[in-house]
C-alpha cells in the first residue's frame, strides 16, 4: 500500500497563494490516479481535485479557475496548487491514492496521507 505524506500548508490572506504537495512511497507511482480532499472543522470531507493515472483532472466546482492540480511521476509527487484564496478555503487537506482511474468519493479511496492545515484569513 502506498504511504503519502503532505506538506505546503500554512496560513495565508484571501487572496494569496499556497502549493501543496502530496509525496508517494510504498507503490508504484504512476499507475495511480491521486486526489485532493479537504475537511473544514465542522464539516465532512470533502473532494478538491482528481488526477488519473493518464494525466485527466477533475476538479469541484468551488475551486474550479483556482487551483491546479498536477503530477511529478518522476517524483512520486502530486501538487495542488490554490490561487485567489478565500476564508472558506480554510481546511485540513488530505491526499489519497487509488489505482488509476480518478474518484470523488472519499471511499473510493484506499490511501490516506495525515493532512496540512491550511488558513486563509480575510
Amino acid at each position: 500500500q502506498v504511504q503519502l505524506v503532505e506538506s505546503g500548508g500554512g496560513l495565508v490572506q484571501a487572496g494569496g497563494s499556497l502549493r501543496l504537495s502530496c509525496a508517494a512511497s510504498g507503490g508504484t507511482f504512476s499507475s495511480y490516479a491521486m486526489g485532493w480532499f479537504r475537511q473544514a472543522p465542522g464539516k465532512e470531507r470533502q473532494f478538491v481535485a482528481g488526477i488519473g493515472w493518464t494525466g485527466g483532472t477533475a476538479y469541484a466546482d468551488s475551486v474550479k479557475g483556482r487551483c491546479t492540480i498536477s503530477r511529478d511521476n518522476a517524483k512520486n509527487t502530486v501538487y495542488l496548487q490554490m490561487n485567489n484564496l478565500k476564508p472558506e478555503d480554510t481546511a485540513v487537506y488530505y491526499c489519497a491514492a487509488r489505482l488509476r482511474y480518478i474518484a470523488l468519493r472519499e471511499a473510493d479511496f484506499g490511501s490516506w496521507g495525515q493532512g496540512t492545515q491550511v488558513i486563509v484569513s480575510s
